[in-house]
């Protein structure tokens, strides 16, 4: 994803800043060299979370809670954390207790699809944030708890694990430009065509942090 460099510098210096806690949290990701969302991505959650009116908040892979504080500052009641790491969840709730949201959230280790089935809904806001060959599976398990209205935000679509190159061409019409064994690329690609083909949602891409899906429930 190639945005200009002033463009990302008008970007960040009009976005958010970080907490002390948040900024904590960022040094430490750079420190284990962890990636986040940063700052400018963690700004769209804080606002997906306002304007939907956050109840309850998912979230499919949440590392050490970084995005988790997002939606917390925008006002989620609840957030539920999913990590298979258990160092990495255990690090999320000292970062979230230390800045006194931890009461708003649920720890859940192991894997979020697992997770997923043992709460009823209804979501207002799903982050898929995991493993890319699950995105599919994440959208398919959380858009029957996901309330009308509510959104779904899927992190990585245009950075990260993939070919943005070879994902752009697929998306443009070019059904063989990803190579067979790209398998993070093929399923980025897999979960924007289901998920912008689905006429239960309206999507759009934003050129944020690793680039946003999101997906607003509209049936």
């Amino acid at each position: 994803m190639n945005v200009p460099d002033d463009v990302r510098r008008f970007v960040r210096a009009a976005g958010p800043e970080h907490t002390p806690v948040q900024e904590r949290m960022a040094e430490f990701a750079a420190e284990h060299r962890f990636p986040n969302i940063g700052p400018e991505a963690g700004g769209v959650l804080r606002t997906l979370a306002r304007l939907t009116g956050a109840g309850t908040v998912f979230e499919f892979g949440s590392g050490f809670g970084y995005s988790a504080s997002w939606f917390l500052r925008g006002g989620a009641d609840h957030v539920v954390l999913t990590e298979l790491d258990d160092d990495e969840l255990d690090q999320g709730r000292e970062f979230l207790a230390d800045a006194g949201l931890a009461d708003r959230c649920s720890f859940e280790g192991g894997d979020a699809l697992d997770t997923v089935d043992r709460y009823d809904g209804p979501f207002d806001v799903v982050l898929v944030d995991h493993h890319k060959e699950g995105y599919c599976d994440a959208l398919e398990a959380a858009t029957p708890k996901l309330r009308e209205g509510g959104v779904v935000v899927a992190d990585n679509v245009m950075r990260g694990p993939i070919d943005f190159d070879a994902v752009l061409a697929h998306l443009e019409g070019e059904p063989e430009a990803i190579d067979a064994d790209d398998e993070p690329s093929r399923a980025i690609a897999d979960y924007l065509d289901t998920v912008c083909h689905d006429d239960r949602f309206e999507t759009v891409a934003l050129p944020v942090g690793s680039g946003l899906a999101v997906s607003t429930k509209v049936a």
